[in-house]
């Protein structure tokens, strides 16, 4: 069963539910006692790692920089 949170809830702790979702949970978030989305984690199987930034700089390249070469 999925939760229910109010969207003021979930604004005001994001980092709480967004370290949840880290863990495996889903949410669905309500307005006014009507379902507007939800969240769920990411599955491995909708990402491609494409270029990983950090082999290239540690830290990561900022994109400003990698727009001002394309």
């Amino acid at each position: 069963m999925e939760n229910i949170v109010g969207l003021k809830e979930l604004r005001q702790n994001m980092d709480k539910y967004a370290e949840k979702v880290r863990h495996g949970e889903s949410f669905i978030i309500f307005k006014r006692s009507m379902p507007i989305f939800k969240i769920c984690p990411a599955t491995d199987e909708l990402w491609e790692e494409v270029i990983d930034f950090t082999k290239i700089k540690k830290g990561g390249v900022k994109i400003d920089e990698i727009l001002s070469r394309l």
